[in-house]
């Protein structure tokens, strides 16, 4: 049962647990060490510590919890995938994916519970935004995965990707302060290159990265260079126009010198015409950036079909020959609904 009167100890900085010490009467650097078992060790328990008294320990479970996540179901695809529900400690339910390669172990994880955007191909917008999730939940789901990669694949998690559950700009605190743990000497240590955010497109938030300073990379999920038609998918492109988010990306590059990642789908009848993928090019003239054409996982709209190999086949030809990087992402766990776009607990929806 959730301890609603015990604070998680994790919500506190180094200095706070240093302090709560001091004011007990003893040394700083327990704090330290504490700091350290819960960030470097990812210590679920305080009879973890084995560096500090049984007297210590006991303080600490008399004034302290940690609401650390379980994985509480696996499953794993033919390719290798790995699909977790992830059971927070009020009993709410994400889900996370270990995506495997011959080069890397990339863990793709979520920031919300549910989503408050609408993007009419995604199986998250069909669930409500219940939450967002605290720093340490979004660290410990890369934790898990980091053990997963050790166990079934000998060897330790190389990327993280925003691209589960959740508008990852709509938690924007929470998530930069998970990043930053991530990063840190005194958490995981991953490269901030090894990291990428992926967003619908907030143009304010896009910018407020950007003045921030952030060092990880972005990803923009685009599907078209047409308000118009990127309306009709994504509502939300309404309030945020394609006009408002090149600006904005503009200025993140001017500030990053990071090119965009542009993750773009293409449907029948949707994207699918020569004038799109001619909007999708000048777009990227105007912004320093790559295209990453993505396959669409069905989530039971039969408005969304995925296009033809010759579609894709024009697309990149078009691209590659107007000079901009592309590249085409094969589904990965597709058949456990664990793809790009599939994430939606099932139990949630019942």
């Amino acid at each position: 049962m959730l301890d609603t009167k015990k604070k998680d100890i994790r919500a506190l900085s180094k200095e706070e647990l240093r302090e709560f010490f001091i004011s007990r009467g003893d040394k700083a650097f327990r704090g330290n060490q504490v700091y350290e078992w819960l960030w470097q060790k990812s210590a679920h328990d305080f009879n973890a510590m084995t560096n500090l008294s049984k007297e210590t320990r006991a303080l600490l479970e008399d004034h302290f919890v940690i609401n650390h996540i379980e994985v509480d179901r696996m499953q794993k695809s033919a390719d290798g995938t790995i699909k977790n529900a992830v059971k927070l400690h009020d009993g709410m339910i994400v889900e996370s994916v270990l995506i495997p390669t011959d080069e890397r172990t990339t863990a793709c994880v979520s920031s919300q519970v549910g989503c408050s955007l609408d993007c009419h191909f995604c199986a998250t917008a069909r669930l409500k935004r219940m939450r967002n999730l605290n720093p340490d939940e979004i660290y410990d789901q890369v934790v898990a995965i980091d053990q997963q990669s050790k166990l079934y694949y000998n060897r330790p998690l190389s990327n993280v990707v925003f691209m589960g559950m959740g508008e990852p700009l709509m938690n924007y605190n929470n998530v930069l302060a998970a990043i930053e743990k991530i990063t840190s000497p005194e958490g995981l240590g991953m490269a901030s290159k090894r990291i990428t955010l992926s967003t619908l497109g907030i143009p304010k938030l896009i910018r407020k990265m950007a003045d921030d300073k952030v060092k990880f990379n972005l990803a923009v999920s685009l599907h078209s260079a047409i308000d118009k038609t990127r309306t009709g998918i994504m509502p939300f492109n309404e309030q945020f126009g394609l006009e408002d988010l090149r600006t904005s990306l503009e200025y993140w590059y001017e500030k990053t010198q990071k090119k965009i990642t542009f993750e773009y789908c293409v449907w029948k009848d949707i994207n699918d015409r020569q004038v799109d993928i001619d909007a999708l090019i000048q777009f990227c003239r105007q912004v320093p950036s790559k295209v990453n054409l993505i396959s669409y996982n069905a989530i039971g709209d039969e408005r969304f079909t995925q296009a033809s190999k010759e579609v894709i086949e024009r697309y990149t030809r078009s691209l590659r020959n107007a000079g901009i990087t592309v590249t085409v992402r094969r589904s990965r766990g597709s058949d456990i609904d664990a793809a790009c776009g599939q994430l939606a607990n099932k139990e949630e929806q019942a």
